[in-house]
């Protein structure tokens, strides 16, 4: 079988002026006078990519997974040549689709209508092959009503679909996929799914980046695990994904400390800068049983004011699947506004009804309007053990049990025989 893609010593380099951060006037006043006349801001080297070798064989599906900020999608964009490499090679044997941004390749003033016609011009496809595909892709997108309404007044799920669709259904050889899980709902993103894994029968090759690891694991034949620009691990999913969590899942029973994390996400007006788990002693703890009370301490660093944030406490198993979020939005828990320093946020959770099992935590703040001050995925442990939830005497450890815990109570009525 021959090779789709082709990387060898790939390098990407960025330049990162100097950070200085005005908290006061008299800052700002001390920064003017003590600068030289002609200031030439002084720069970093940040190798988002940093000598990357890989070769993918045709009809191959591999994902790509590492914590934001490692890298991935910066490859992604050096194989679509959105970008080019500082130095080493990428050689891709056949026509590109890609999806790594929600509506990428879309002209705004364009119809969805219009945008299928443009992305496969500029497959090379003739408009015969178009209006031939063009019925599969508006049924699968399922925006029917609105494809002749210009992408503009899209939603971001509808965008979404459309863009999937487009990029599933136009002939190319690769498609590049790069977080098609996190928007839209249940049922799209299952029919996402599908649909990579008939493409492999077709000959085509997926590269899909997702922190969804369950569905990595499920419909990938390989995995590469990106950190820092670098491979870390390319094989067999099962066993490059346990090597990932487990690198990630240090446990600590004093909490988890964030402030040397730079693989995360948001403008950094604001840092979560650790969490602790606490028992109803408000003491650290390095585990909690089924149906425990427990409270999580989310620490944070405001750079200045903050106002209307909001923060998430995300509980996600083993594999990737989020379990439920916690979060001060949803809960309708307002904070007016945050001064600049430090602080934490305090989750109580008076029953974590949870089978036994190792979880993980992801942790945001945003502001609405789509301000995302920091995220940090999968970045703590939570390990839950085994109780006497229902006081029956029998432990709930089994695995086939579910995840969740609800309480309950039985009944029976037993009709009496009128013959």
């Amino acid at each position: 079988m021959a090779d789709s893609i082709i990387a060898k010593n790939v390098c990407k380099r960025y330049f990162i002026g100097e950070l200085y951060r005005v908290n006061t006037f008299r800052d700002a006043f001390n920064r003017f006078f003590s600068r030289p006349l002609i200031d030439t801001p002084r720069k970093r080297i940040f190798w988002a990519i940093n000598d990357v070798s890989f070769d993918i064989k045709e009809g191959s599906i591999v994902g790509i997974i590492g914590r934001n900020g490692a890298g991935k999608s910066t490859l992604l964009k050096l194989i679509s040549k959105i970008a080019y490499p500082t130095s080493g090679s990428i050689n891709v044997n056949g026509r590109i689709s890609s999806l790594l941004e929600v509506g990428t390749g879309f002209h705004e003033e364009l119809t969805g209508r219009e945008n299928i016609y443009l992305n496969g011009s500029i497959l090379g496809m003739t408009k015969k092959e178009i209006n031939a595909k063009m019925g599969s892709i508006i049924h699968f997108s399922g925006v029917e009503k609105f494809i002749d309404t210009p992408i503009k007044k899209y939603s971001s799920g509808m965008r979404l679909r459309l863009g999937f669709a487009v990029a599933a259904h136009l002939n190319s050889e690769v498609l590049l996929v790069d977080e098609i899980l996190a928007v839209g709902d249940v049922e799209f993103q299952k029919k996402c799914l599908k649909k990579m894994d008939t493409l492999k029968e077709g000959g085509r090759t997926v590269l899909f980046v997702s922190h969804n690891l369950e569905a990595v694991e499920n419909l990938c034949q390989r995995v590469i695990w990106i950190e820092n620009g670098k491979i870390m691990q390319d094989g067999e999913p099962v066993r490059v994904i346990k090597n990932y969590l487990s690198v990630y899942a240090q446990e600590q029973t004093e909490g988890f400390d964030f402030n040397g994390i730079e693989a995360r996400s948001g403008n950094g007006q604001l840092r979560i800068t650790g969490v602790q788990i606490l028992n109803s002693e408000k003491k650290p703890v390095k585990y909690v049983m089924s149906g425990d009370y427990l409270i999580a301490k989310i620490y944070y660093l405001a750079y200045e004011k903050i106002k209307n944030p909001h923060f998430a406490f995300e509980i996600f198993t083993e594999y990737g699947t989020k379990i439920t979020s916690f979060n001060t939005w949803v809960s309708g828990f307002d904070i007016s506004s945050l001064p600049p320093g430090k602080g934490f946020i305090e989750l109580q959770v008076d029953s974590l009804a949870l089978f036994t099992g190792r979880y993980y935590i992801t942790l945001w703040s945003a502001s609405a309007g789509n301000i995302w001050y920091d995220r940090l995925d999968q970045c703590a442990v939570l390990n839950v053990e085994p109780s006497d939830f229902f006081k029956s005497g029998r432990l709930m450890k089994k695995q086939h049990y579910g995840i969740a815990i609800f309480p309950c109570t039985w009944r029976v009525n037993v009709q009496a025989d009128s013959s």
